[in-house]
């Protein structure tokens, strides 16, 4: 990249500089062209990506474009997720649907950012078939965005790539747009160190890096002056909290052994949140600690998401999870025991290589036990580049029949589970206007659990107590109690 100025080298101040810098170029369009440049930014994925998103869209914004739906979109940035192989396939069919708009003038700029961009044999067949693409990067150089468009935008090069291998620097404190005004996210860590062969999380991620407890704690007391009511705590796995910190602690030199469980505690401990989740959380270091900071604060919302992936022990070794059936199901009646209100809800993957008739009804039998209030069941997807890729696959007509029951399973016990509540009057977050009943809201219970009910828009944001009426499976009805 060449540029004919100096930009300041320490971030975020060189962000800020390019940020200022494309506020000019855009300045400029607005003045030529008689109209503001749009955008719009698609997020696949999990939460990391999405508070990335909202980081992307907050520079945007600043820079001076006006977001609006896909189709009417001058810039386009999709935010990729990269779990699965058909999440590639997915977002080359939006390529070939946008290359006829690109060449129709009307629209000007295509971004790719996020997990795929970290595969280089994804980039280089995006660069080979799709050349009409202007931006990508990975999820390592997402916060140079603007310095990355400003050098697309003042024309020096009509292709822009820069992917890391590995993080460099971790960058804070960019400007961001939330989806929501009293709820939001807060990353504890980056990247995974369990490396499941399945998954390829930890290379696309990176290893894990904690986040020191003062600038979480500080984010969290900005949040709750600003409004923010609830916080959900997010890493790959929070248990890990504690390793590798990005930066010099106070409280890390008074407590070198400061962990997740502290850390909930003292989020929970500032005034004005009144509710506190996270995610995700790994089976294999679940601690009895932990457990008793979710029992003993009423702010820790009674949700846990545990993924089990497979009932079978022969299946776990083989997906390199470090649990048993039986040691996953010992810590699920502990969690029981201990906080009997608590809402469970889990991933199950059929299909992984070399799995059995005998080992599906061990995820059966896992599904039984447990008692989930939802489980999210999916069919395995080999990633190019996992140790799980290399194994033999099951063939897809046997994996279906076997999904069919699993998912059969699932659907006859969060059914039966998560009508447990039906009758009962709680407290619930109302957090939109529902989509589909014309004058109803959703919210959310402490459980996770979705509630549609009667009332005004002017609710949303704030805490009601509703009557549940009725049970439909993954929701329930329900009505203001006054």
């Amino acid at each position: 990249m060449y540029y004919d100025f100096v930009a300041p080298t320490k971030e975020p101040d060189r962000q800020e500089f390019f940020i200022n810098k494309c506020h000019e170029l855009i300045e400029e369009y607005i003045e030529k062209k008689g109209k503001t440049p749009t955008y719009h930014v698609t997020t696949f994925g999990c939460q990391m990506n999405a508070r990335d998103s909202e980081k992307l869209t907050g520079i945007l914004d600043k820079i001076g474009y006006t977001e609006v739906e896909e189709d009417e979109a001058d810039f386009i940035i999709y935010n990729t997720c990269t779990v699965r192989e058909n999440a590639n396939q997915r977002l080359y069919g939006h390529l070939g649907q946008l290359k006829k708009r690109k060449q129709a003038g009307t629209l000007q700029l295509i971004g790719i950012c996020g997990c795929m961009m970290q595969e280089p044999e994804t980039v280089a067949y995006i660069k080979d078939k799709f050349p009409f693409v202007d931006l990508m990067f990975g999820t390592f150089n997402f916060y140079k965005m603007a310095e990355l468009l400003y050098t697309r935008l003042a024309g020096e090069e009509s292709q822009v790539v820069e992917v890391l291998s590995e993080p460099e620097i971790n960058v804070e404190n960019l400007p961001e747009r939330k989806k929501y005004s009293f709820k939001s996210g807060v990353n504890i860590m980056y990247g995974c160190n369990n490396f499941c062969t399945y998954c390829i999380v930890p290379y696309v991620r990176g290893r894990e890096r904690s986040r020191t407890p003062e600038d979480i704690l500080e984010e969290c007391r900005t949040l709750a002056a600003n409004g923010y009511v609830e916080i959900m705590l997010l890493g790959q796995n929070v248990n890990s909290y504690g390793v590798n910190f990005l930066g010099e602690s106070d409280i890390l030199k008074a407590n070198p052994e400061y962990d997740f469980p502290e850390l909930l505690s003292d989020v929970c401990a500032i005034d004005g949140i009144e509710r506190v989740r996270f995610m995700t959380s790994h089976p294999k270091d679940l601690s009895d600690r932990l457990i008793e900071a979710i029992k003993n604060n009423p702010k820790v919302c009674r949700h846990l998401h545990l993924p089990v992936q497979s009932g079978s022990t022969r299946i776990l070794k083989a997906m390199n999870r470090r649990y048993t059936k039986e040691q996953y199901l010992e810590l699920v009646d502990k969690i029981r025991r201990e906080i009997p209100d608590i809402s469970l809800t889990t991933d199950i993957m059929v299909g992984f290589p070399g799995e059995t008739e005998e080992d599906i009804q061990d995820t059966i039998d896992v599904v039984n036990k447990a008692g989930y209030d939802q489980a999210f069941t999916f069919i395995y997807s080999p990633r190019t580049g996992t140790p799980a890729a290399k194994m033999e696959q099951i063939p897809a007509e046997v994996t279906s029949e076997r999904f069919s029951r699993v998912l059969e399973a699932v659907r006859e016990n969060s059914t039966r589970i998560s009508s447990r509540f039906e009758g009962q009057t709680v407290t619930v977050l109302v957090e939109d206007i529902n989509d589909h009943n014309e004058g109803y809201l959703t919210g959310r219970m402490s459980q996770n659990l979705v509630v549609h009910f009667p009332g005004d828009p002017s609710l949303i944001g704030t805490f009601q107590k509703i009557k549940l009426l009725e049970a439909k499976g993954f929701y329930y009805l329900g009505e203001l109690v006054k």
